[in-house]
């Protein structure tokens, strides 16, 4: 007798079991539920819903910037512009250590803050940083995969208000185009559809690492506004 077999043959049939329980279960819950129509089935995968406020045409896209390198604390230190009349959001990307490529907004500046001056200032008083040196971005490519899809319901009234909101969990992978040297990922959350693209690409002083800016469409207002991202690029553990 094959034990192995058969064992195999039982998981198998475990988990078709469990499979056919949860359908049920499922089914039981939404009993009540009205039944997909092909007009919101067709709507899920060619439209989208407007999602922007009335009076928030002027919203604009998200960018984000490389200050520079403190060496002593091991990070870059990021800014991304939410908008003029907006307070911008300060990030350390860590370089080494156990969150190498971590990008981590710094919180204690918005506890004893709450204004843009108080914002603006602290960035104005950064210890000097290494500036990083823009590379061409051309020597990298981008690739994309989508880790998980669903669809966000709208609670407004109108003929939108039945349109789903698609949602991603988009993972972004950076490496260079020659097959040698850094190369980095990360996963974001994509609005409406699964696009990015490769911006900037930063060359790290010193090292063989760099930093890689990516646009992707991360704000659902109308249509979709672009949002940045940026990523570590390195090809071992990075050391000062």
């Amino acid at each position: 007798m094959n034990r192995d077999a058969k064992t195999q043959s039982a998981l198998i049939a475990l988990a078709r079991t469990r499979r056919m329980q949860r359908a049920l279960a499922h089914a039981y819950l939404h009993r009540n539920a009205p039944l997909p129509t092909l007009r919101t089935a067709l709507g899920y995968m060619t439209m989208t819903a407007c999602v922007t406020e009335p009076g928030n045409d002027q919203a604009i896209a998200h960018r984000m910037t490389v200050l520079g390198i403190a060496r002593n604390e091991g990070v870059a230190y990021v800014v991304e512009e939410l908008g003029p009349d907006e307070t911008p959001v300060v990030y350390r990307l860590w370089l080494h250590g156990p969150r190498t490529g971590f990008l981590v907004p710094i919180h204690t500046w918005y506890e004893e803050a709450d204004s843009i001056e108080a914002i603006r200032a602290k960035i104005a008083a950064l210890p000097a940083l290494e500036p990083v040196a823009k590379t061409t971005s051309e020597a990298w490519m981008l690739s994309t995969r989508i880790v998980q899809r669903r669809a966000l319901r709208l609670a407004s009234p109108g003929a939108a208000g039945d349109l789903p909101i698609r949602k991603f969990a988009l993972q972004l992978l950076v490496e260079p185009v020659s097959g040698h040297g850094p190369s980095g990922k990360t996963t974001v959350t994509a609005f409406l559809r699964p696009g990015a693209q490769l911006a900037e690409v930063w060359a790290i002083p010193g090292s063989d690492a760099a930093i890689a800016r990516v646009s992707y469409t991360g704000i659902p207002s109308g249509v979709g506004l672009d949002k940045d991202t940026v990523v570590l690029l390195t090809s071992s553990v990075y050391d000062e």
